[in-house]
């Protein structure tokens, strides 16, 4: 990317709207209700020609520094320090506020570039909000409608103006470097034979950070990163958009996914708040290893339970974080009684990594980590089709499958299908009528006997090929 641009103004101009049409994807969550996006977005934006990082920011008002307002104004003004150039976007339909004249003389002493943008302008008596845009002392606006697409011709011409084509263009722009979605990669996996090369230690890492409101996710990040990147504070349900952020462990690159809390489905009333939820849910498909955090002073509420369950059933690789470690008093009490907790209410995985941690103290982060690297590697382990019939031959001599209406079932030949999650195929007579006591034991051996814990196994049946069906009968 050649150079960064913030978008800034008041609540509901449409900042987020334009944020989605020069990414060219509904990344940033959009609402009617004013105060919408909370956290700094970045997203990789194409405008004609112009390749460029663009940042969504919360929208500008006046608050004191220890309110959610204030925090978020402050989040927005460390967005412009980073941008080389700022769009300060007014509403042309409403015309202007003193908000916007504010603000305005805010950023004309910032000594930034500045493109002032008119949006909203396709909306009948926006002609007076445009002209009056003038005032400002910005410079001449821009009349664009985010939401039809309308002027991004205008836009691209002042933002080159205001960078000047050097800037714009820089010779060293490696055109060849093309941007890869998370949801391509994803399936990549399907149809990998098993000549797969070892565990890469080197490939980057997407984590998603999911949880109930106010567990500490945002805090977490926070502390990994060393910054006050995400807003945070005492206030339940802070973050809404799924926030990405990139960093380095050891060496690897760590995207790291905030999500918004996720309370139980019937307590969601809201428009915004569904939405909200949809997105955590998106950004856990799109993770590889996803981290649930848990308030250790109240852990194992139904929906926590809840959260790991969807996880799994998604197939992700998924560590348990106890957060707010720093609060716990008796520590070896609590420990022992989460550790049987985690196995007696989550048998669906055996075996998950479960951490201590505090996200305000930095207490156990290391040891988090080298709990996510050690999960992702068992979620990508492949195992020899060799050794898997050896084990299969060994288990049935040592457990046979039960006889069903009198006839005995007989597993035949074993093979790893896929990773990520480990996913098996086994060849079978009357695969429909296998028990699932049966199934629960081969899934718990191969647990045992392979080494896979806390992860999803997923184990498919299908009955062999019979080469005399469809002949006729002799007599």
């Amino acid at each position: 990317m050649s150079f960064t641009v913030a978008i800034v103004g008041r609540p509901n101009v449409g900042k987020s709207t334009l944020f989605n049409r020069l990414v060219g994807k509904k990344l940033a969550l959009v609402d009617d209700t004013p105060g919408v996006t909370r956290d700094r977005r970045p997203g990789d934006a194409k405008l004609i020609d112009l390749k460029f990082t663009i940042i969504d920011t919360a929208g500008l008002e006046e608050a004191g520094p220890e309110t959610l307002e204030g925090r978020m104004r402050a989040q927005t003004e460390a967005a412009v320090d980073d941008a080389d150039l700022t769009l300060f976007v007014v509403d042309a339909k409403s015309g202007l506020t003193p908000l916007d004249k504010t603000f305005g003389e805010l950023l004309r002493r910032s000594g930034k570039p500045v493109v002032l943008v008119a949006n909203k302008s396709e909306a009948r008596g926006s002609d007076a909000g445009f002209y009056d845009a003038y005032t400002l002392g910005l410079g001449e606006p821009v009349p664009i409608s985010a939401e039809h697409g309308q002027g991004m011709i205008d836009l691209r011409d002042a933002i080159v103006e205001a960078l000047g084509e050097e800037r714009a263009f820089p010779e060293d722009d490696d055109e060849a470097q093309t941007n890869i979605d998370v949801r391509d990669s994803d399936f990549a996996d399907e149809g990998e034979d098993e000549a797969e090369p070892e565990y890469d230690e080197t490939k980057p890492l997407r984590v998603a950070i999911i949880g109930r409101p106010n567990a500490g996710k945002s805090t977490l990040i926070n502390r990994f990163l060393g910054e006050d990147r995400l807003l945070t504070g005492p206030e339940a349900g802070i973050t809404r958009d799924s926030i990405s952020v990139e960093w380095e462990w050891r060496g690897r690159t760590i995207k790291m996914f905030d999500t918004a809390g996720m309370r139980r489905k019937a307590r969601v009333q809201e428009k915004l708040e569904k939405l909200s939820v949809a997105d955590s849910l998106r950004s856990i498909r799109f993770a590889e290893t996803v981290v649930i955090v848990f308030d250790a002073t109240i852990p194992f509420e139904k929906q926590d339970l809840q959260l790991v369950d969807l996880v799994l059933r998604e197939g992700r690789a998924a560590v348990l974080a106890f957060n707010k470690w720093d609060l716990v008093e008796d520590t070896q009490a609590l420990l022992a009684d989460l550790r049987e907790k985690t196995e007696r209410l989550l048998p669906q995985a055996r075996g998950l990594r479960a951490v201590p941690i505090s996200g305000q103290t930095g207490y156990g982060l290391d040891k988090l980590m080298q709990n996510i690297i050690d999960t992702d590697k068992v979620w990508n382990k492949r195992i020899s089709t060799a050794r898997l019939n050896r084990w299969l031959d060994g288990v049935q001599t040592q457990h046979p499958p039960p006889a069903v209406s009198g006839r005995r079932l007989k597993l035949k030949y074993m093979t790893q299908v896929k990773a990520r999650p480990p996913a098996f195929m086994v060849s079978c007579t009357r695969p429909d009528a296998l028990p699932e006591s049966y199934v629960r034991y081969l899934i718990n051996g191969l647990r045992a006997d392979f080494d896979i814990p806390g992860v999803p196994i997923r184990m498919h049946f299908k009955a062999g090929e019979n080469p005399f069906e469809g002949r006729k009968k002799k007599r």
